[in-house]
């Protein structure tokens, strides 16, 4: 297999023959203990696209992730998410220490005519494109493992009508727990978080600097996570958690915050200010204005004279 090869999990068996596992006791659903996982090729690079959902309770990685463009840090964190159809790198390394933890490998099959089906694309961490590990404490895991061991009793059991209620139950379960743990997680880092603030005001500075505004229009929430390296639902949840507000709301502030500079200091017209800032109708600019300060751009540049 050549490096650049990408290989193709179209189903929960083929990731169990690829890792070197026995057959999955269910064909849409199987917890894995990472500890027993082979990969059987002798590439030291892999990379995979998957269609099927991953939930991954890993310790002592030595091998490097990347989720989509960017790395996966591991340095402190236990659980990872990876989405149907998200590419996945994988450096093996010979770890130290070997690896364990479980692996939940979840088909979208599974959820077919559920609530989860459509429900399980709202959490945020399955779309990171610059992906953090959730860390644990001991407390934190203990719960996430007991919920994971429920989750393989069940499908262990005589399947019958009841079956896929209730593990689906355990999994939602599972989600909303992973979901308050990020939570907590997005406060407790204080430093990483506040250090994309800072980039995220950067890269509008420069943005608005340039001729940017100018030739390609105001900046979209996808063009800004692009800008830092993280996808546009990481981004949002991000700023939602430490700010209360989404990345659009922040760059309509920044839009304002440059419009009150040029309308105070500058003799330039509210048409060319709404064109330097990348509206192409002077009346949208002067509604945004308006709507944020409840002036119109006329009335502020008056209230300075």
């Amino acid at each position: 297999m050549k490096q650049s090869t990408v290989l193709r999990f179209d189903t929960i068996s083929a990731f169990h023959k690829m890792s070197g596992l026995p057959a999955p006791e269910h064909p849409l659903v199987s917890l894995v203990d990472y500890g027993l996982v082979r990969y059987q090729t002798t590439d030291r690079e892999i990379s995979w696209v998957q269609d099927f959902y991953t939930i991954g309770l890993k310790r002592n990685i030595a091998g490097k992730f990347r989720y989509g463009q960017q790395s996966y840090d591991f340095d402190e964190g236990l659980v990872s998410f990876v989405a149907p159809g998200q590419v996945v790198h994988l450096l093996v390394e010979e770890p130290p220490v070997p690896p364990t933890g479980l692996l939940l490998l979840v088909h979208p099959d599974f959820l077919w005519n559920t609530p989860l089906a459509k429900g399980i694309k709202a959490y945020d961490f399955f779309g990171y494109a610059v992906n953090e590990a959730l860390f644990l404490s001991e407390r934190e895991e203990a719960t996430l493992t007991e919920i994971l061991h429920n989750i393989r009793r069940e499908y262990h059991s005589a399947i019958d009508r009841f079956s896929q209620k209730i593990i689906i139950a355990q999994i939602e379960t599972l989600l909303s727990y992973c979901e308050r743990f990020y939570e907590r997680q997005f406060h407790t880092r204080n430093k990483s978080s506040h250090q994309i603030l800072g980039r995220l005001e950067e890269a509008l500075e420069a943005y608005f600097k340039g001729d940017d505004a100018l030739r390609k229009g105001l900046p979209s929430a996808q063009w800004m996570a692009a800008s830092l390296h993280v996808s546009p639902n990481y981004l949002g949840s991000l700023l939602k958690t430490l700010t209360g507000q989404t990345t659009q709301q922040h760059i309509h502030n920044k839009v304002i915050e440059l419009a009150k500079e040029k309308l105070s200091t500058t003799s330039l017209s509210v048409g060319e200010i709404a064109f330097e800032l990348g509206f192409e109708h002077p009346q949208s600019f002067s509604k945004l204005f308006k709507a944020k300060t409840r002036l119109s751009p006329l009335e502020f540049r008056q209230s300075f004279q």
